[in-house]
């Protein structure tokens, strides 16, 4: 609606810099054209006015220059019926149609936890991959998982001083003696890099072997599928051949045995890429991963989700990739997202400092539990509310904020059922669908075929949904699709509670029509958020 004010305006001024936005208070629609253009408003108005349209039925100055749009009933009802017909497929476009787009995140180690950064990474990226497939982008998922490197290195060292140890564990302890066991730690990560070890070949795979399931299981657990999992090792060959034609351009060069690129003279930092050892870096190995994506599924994009520690790095390395393959550079972005930090200041794990996705995640279900507690569900039906509404107050918390931001996570109201929070999206798609089912069992049917229809703030929102969905595609924010439920969700509790929507009056047909959109794009827009939508809680 939005694109099609745009142009009405248009034809009467012709192409110029000036926006046409929602507005709440002022209409269902404002410009600021006459501001822009200081052109008189009221003949601006009446010149539009003049145009044939089937959607606007008024527009009124406002303030110094603002034109306000209001939309015929007409259209929200229409809406109304559109959603009820195109149901899962409500808020989805082309605007990406055709475009090949990679998207990585959450990029769990071998040996090391799965933490809650990466827990982070996942939401973020996972929400993303969905707005860009709604959008008609055709998507693979990656994970790029570091398999070789130091960190394995202090896990397998760690691991041959303690057995008993956990892998995870084995990491920590290897990390906190690294100082004082340097050059046997070292030493170390080389034999593993040759693979000249059999004892050491045969624990590494085991350690790799029990890290992938544990992976698995928690990508399942969060409800991601990826197409391909990439490691570090397979890109070595990738890494050393890029160094080569570095070196060659003169964009790398030689430093103290070690192959670096100097970014200070543009206004970045050095970075090396293939250490004194002749190791290759991280560095020279995502310059590798760029160019195996790029020959794997010749991307139109390429978006990489990790925290924001990584945001000045990744400025190197964007900028080195530039300067020695610009068709892949100018296709790749990065999202650097934020830390979790808890309201309530630290919180104790048994693995000191390294607060694992699982253990947030069981511990949130443990308040769960005791939430449900009474409510009549036997011990399976409670498991399973219990991990969605687990996996919701985390993936909200994250996705509400803009993904540059820190969280401060709070773990009660993340699983209020009332208020800013994933569960409470939940809790109003749950009471949805109680009502449709009363509904059926009262064998009262949904219809939008119902003279003297009043039009509420309801029928307003649902009809923002598709406009929302390109802003948070457009910007890969998931935040606008939370701040939008929230809204919905807002609007029909309080719709819920001044109408009977099941009366068997003359209106009850459409209001049962307007609950049904309403759950349907709920449901739409938790999917979205890659949280889902219960019938029970």
């Amino acid at each position: 609606m939005r694109n099609f004010i745009k142009k009405e305006i248009e034809k009467i001024v012709g192409k110029a810099d000036f926006d046409v936005f929602r507005s709440e208070n002022f209409g269902d629609y404002s410009s600021n054209v006459a501001m822009v253009l200081n052109k008189d408003p009221e003949n601006l108005k009446n010149k539009i006015s003049n145009l044939k349209s089937d959607f606007i039925s008024k527009i009124e100055v406002a303030g110094p220059g603002f034109l306000n749009f209001y939309l015929k009933d007409e259209v929200f009802i229409k809406n109304i019926s559109d959603i009820l017909k195109t149901k899962e497929k409500y808020g989805s476009n082309n605007l990406l149609k055709g475009q090949k787009i990679i998207v990585e995140y959450t990029d769990p180690n071998p040996f090391k936890e799965f933490h809650i950064g990466h827990l982070m990474s996942n939401a973020i990226g996972e929400s993303i991959t969905r707005i860009l497939e709604i959008s008609g982008a055709k998507i693979k998922r990656i994970s790029y998982g570091g398999d070789v490197g130091l960190h394995v290195a202090k896990a397998i060292w760690g691991k041959l001083q303690k057995p008993e140890m956990a892998w995870g564990e084995a990491y920590v302890y290897g990390t906190s003696n690294y100082e004082n066991n340097k050059e046997e730690i070292d030493e170390l990560n080389k034999t593993i890099f040759e693979k000249k070890d059999k004892e050491i070949n045969n624990l590494y795979e085991q350690g790799k072997e029990l890290s992938i399931t544990h992976f698995q299981e928690m990508f399942k657990r969060l409800g991601t599928r990826f197409d391909k999992n990439i490691w570090e090792s397979e890109v070595t060959r990738d890494a050393i051949d890029v160094v080569k034609i570095g070196l060659d351009k003169k964009i790398l060069e030689y430093s103290d045995g070690a192959v670096v690129f100097k970014g200070e003279q543009y206004g970045l930092h050095t970075r090396v890429f293939v250490n004194s050892k002749g190791i290759p870096t991280y560095e020279a190995k995502d310059l590798g991963l760029g160019i195996k994506k790029y020959e794997m599924f010749s991307f139109d994009k390429s978006i990489i989700v990790t925290g924001n520690e990584q945001n000045d790095y990744f400025k190197v390395l964007f900028k080195t990739i530039d300067l020695i393959k610009p068709e892949i550079a100018h296709k790749t972005s990065h999202i650097g997202h934020g830390m979790l930090r808890f309201a309530s200041g630290k919180m104790s794990s048994r693995k000191g400092n390294v607060i694992t996705a699982a253990f947030l995640i069981d511990n949130i279900k443990t308040l769960v539990f005791e939430k449900i507690a009474g409510r009549g569900f036997d011990n399976s039906e409670k498991e399973k509310i219990a991990e969605h509404v687990s996996l919701a107050a985390i993936k909200y918390s994250i996705l509400k904020q803009s993904p540059g931001n820190d969280i401060i996570f709070d773990l009660k109201k993340s699983i209020s059922f009332e208020g800013n929070s994933g569960p409470y999206l939940q809790y109003t798609y749950v009471r949805a669908m109680s009502v449709l089912k009363i509904a059926e069992e009262k064998k009262i049917k949904a219809s939008i075929d119902v003279k003297n229809i009043e039009i509420t703030d309801v029928e307003k929102i649902l009809y923002r949904f598709p406009e929302i969905v390109e802003e948070a595609q457009e910007k890969c924010a998931p935040n606008y699709i939370c701040s939008y439920l929230i809204e919905l969700a807002h609007c029909f509790n309080s719709y819920y509670s001044k109408f009977k929507i099941v009366s068997g009056d003359a209106e009850s047909p459409y209001r049962i029509s307007l609950t049904k959109a309403v759950a349907i794009t709920i449901k739409n827009g938790l999917n979205l958020l890659a949280i889902s939508a219960p019938e029970k809680m």
